[in-house]
C-alpha cells in the first residue's frame, strides 16, 4: 500500500482534540493499479493520544480521479472511519466491474 495524498482535519470539543486523516492509497490488484481510501482518527487530551480508529478500503476503483473525488467528499463531510464501509460500500460494489475480473 502506498499513500498518494493526505488531507487533514482537526476539531476540538472541550478538552479533546480530534485529528482526522483522509488518505488516497494504491496497490496492485490482479496486475492493475487499484486505488482506495484510508480514514484515521486520533483523539488527544493535551499531548496524549487516548484513542485511535482506522479503516480502509484498499480496492475501490482502477480510476484514480473517481477515488480522488470521493476522498475530497468524505474529507469535506468529515466522515468517521467507523462509517467508511457503510458509506462507500455500494459505490465499491458498483465499480468492481471496472477491474475486468
Amino acid at each position: 500500500m502506498n499513500i498518494l495524498e493526505e488531507y487533514k482535519s482537526v476539531n476540538k470539543q472541550k478538552n479533546i482534540e480530534f485529528r482526522y486523516y483522509y488518505r488516497l492509497i494504491n496497490k496492485k490488484f490482479n496486475g492493475v493499479t487499484a486505488y482506495g481510501i484510508e480514514v484515521e482518527r486520533k483523539d488527544y487530551i493535551g499531548s496524549k493520544n487516548v484513542n485511535l480508529e482506522r479503516e480502509k478500503i484498499d480496492v475501490i476503483s482502477p480510476e484514480k480521479e473517481d477515488v480522488e473525488k470521493m476522498l475530497v467528499k468524505i474529507w469535506n463531510n468529515q466522515l468517521s472511519p467507523i462509517h467508511l464501509v457503510d458509506v462507500l460500500g455500494a459505490y465499491v460494489d458498483d465499480n468492481v466491474c471496472k477491474f475486468n475480473i
